[in-house]
């Protein structure tokens, strides 16, 4: 098998590098606590896009921070009531796409949300406001400031507000939720499954957010500068080293895993640079609900063939 990383047997008992800070669970309660508090003020606005098989509109939350949070919401016509829902997560700057995506599970009768993750290329806020660089990335967004102002701490709350949300749509059967999404989006995936365990099925495609201390010092990806540079403005000698990485702990999606309630089907390539395998099984390996992997040897941070009909087949079980 070809290789970037380790060995598939060395990938399999594989338990991550990153630091787990000792207050990790004390933190996302506190965090969930934030999450709860808030006054949702849910919008939906009929949206310019109409489909004969399916209602669009645009969803509007307010999140954690005041941020207003945006996601496409495809309601299928005809459908039973309540019905199963899918909930969809980009990748890392991207948005929540077309609408025409989402049209194949709402010809089975399943509504479809996706959210646009904020500050990112659609149309959610990020309201800022963290003291310290914000440099040029979502990623080291806060890393200068109290950890309860990482950028992607909201983030992962937006996720689970969300399902929160769509559980509480009369037409959607709260007993019947799915996730997926690839890259920031199957890292997304997996913090939604971990924050709001209600989530029955979960679908990651090589997730990132995981085990960032291994994927930093593999240096695989020369697109992932976020780090480097902030270490190089910084913190040049490193001294700070294991101080920002305990802190990126908090948002280290492989620390989560085992709240993960619903079962997971994850999708990865052994080729990926963008996220190496062994992050994504520090995650895979610390999950504790039903699970299963499919590998794709020979394939990078790329589209990978017939996973996307392998987890239509899946969500279609629920």
């Amino acid at each position: 098998m070809p290789l970037v990383d380790m060995s598939l047997e060395q990938l399999q008992e594989y338990q991550g590098r990153n630091p787990r800070p000792d207050d990790f669970d004390e933190y996302w309660s506190r965090a969930l606590a934030e999450m709860r508090a808030v006054k949702a003020e849910v919008e939906l606005v009929r949206s310019e896009f109409q489909a004969p098989n399916a209602d669009c509109f645009d969803l509007y939350f307010t999140g954690v921070r005041g941020a207003r949070i945006h996601a496409k919401y495809v309601r299928p016509k005809n459908a039973p009531v309540p019905h199963p829902a899918i909930l969809q997560f980009h990748g890392y700057t991207g948005s929540a796409g077309e609408w025409c995506d989402k049209l194949s599970y709402a010809s089975v009768g399943y509504s479809v949300i996706a959210m646009d993750v904020r500050g990112q290329g659609g149309k959610s806020e990020d309201t800022g406001g963290v003291k310290g660089t914000t440099l040029n990335g979502h990623l080291i967004r806060g890393l200068d400031d109290h950890p309860d102002n990482l950028l992607f701490r909201h983030i992962f709350l937006d996720t689970a507000q969300l399902a929160g949300i769509a559980m509480g749509f009369p037409e959607v059967d709260p007993d019947r939720i799915g996730a997926m999404g690839a890259s920031q989006g199957g890292g997304l995936t997996l913090a939604c499954g971990a924050l709001e365990p209600r989530i029955k099925r979960l679908a990651p495609t090589f997730p990132y957010l995981c085990d960032y201390l291994q994927g930093y010092d593999l240096d695989l990806d020369p697109g992932n500068q976020e780090l480097k540079r902030f270490f190089r403005f910084h913190d040049p000698q490193h001294r700070r080293k294991q101080e920002i990485f305990t802190k990126l702990g908090y948002i280290d999606i492989q620390y989560l895993a085992q709240r993960i309630r619903g079962e997971v089907i994850l999708g990865i390539s052994m080729m990926d640079i963008g996220c190496p395998p062994s992050t994504q099984f520090s995650v895979y390996n610390k999950i504790t609900a039903p699970k299963s992997l499919e590998i794709y040897p020979d394939f990078g941070h790329e589209y990978l063939p017939g996973f996307g009909d392998q987890t239509m087949q899946f969500f279609l079980g629920l």
